[in-house]
């Protein structure tokens, strides 16, 4: 049924159950992976909401948090091996997470999207938003949402 799985990771905890449950979806189905992380791009100007850094310093913290988003994904591809199921990794740059993984998911012609919802309700939902719903709102692609 599913020829391509897509798994989003930020890392925590719920993402990893996530990450769980589309290895298992890809070795039933005999699907590969596509795991994603997407990390900000660093805010450079007052205007932004931030105080400005020389580019050498800039170049230097989008790095780290590549190499982190590298390693996080690195774990993720393990897991996949483990199971036998094939896996490609993939670092995004986008200050839209929602985005990226919809443009992810399109470009790479991906069957299911699976992701984690951390749940959140009333004030902080409104203030933090959720990604997944903003997933859920912009593809046509169905969506695996594990809590």
């Amino acid at each position: 049924m599913y020829k391509k799985i897509l798994v989003a990771t930020d890392g925590s905890t719920l993402s990893k159950k996530a990450i769980t449950s589309a290895i298992a979806l890809a070795e039933i189905h005999g699907a590969s992976l596509i795991a994603v992380k997407v990390i900000p791009r660093f805010t450079q100007t007052y205007f932004e909401g931030s105080i400005p850094v020389n580019m050498g310093e800039v170049d230097k913290i989008e790095k780290s948090w590549s190499d982190h988003a590298h390693t996080q994904l690195d774990k993720v591809a393990k897991d996949a091996k483990a199971k036998q199921v094939a896996s490609k990794t993939v670092v995004v740059k986008s200050d839209s997470v929602s985005d990226a993984l919809v443009a992810t998911a399109k470009k790479n012609k991906v069957d299911l999207i699976v992701m984690a919802s951390h749940g959140r309700k009333g004030i902080k939902r409104l203030l933090l938003g959720s990604e997944t719903q903003q997933v859920l709102t912009h593809t046509t692609i169905p969506v695996l949402v594990v809590r």
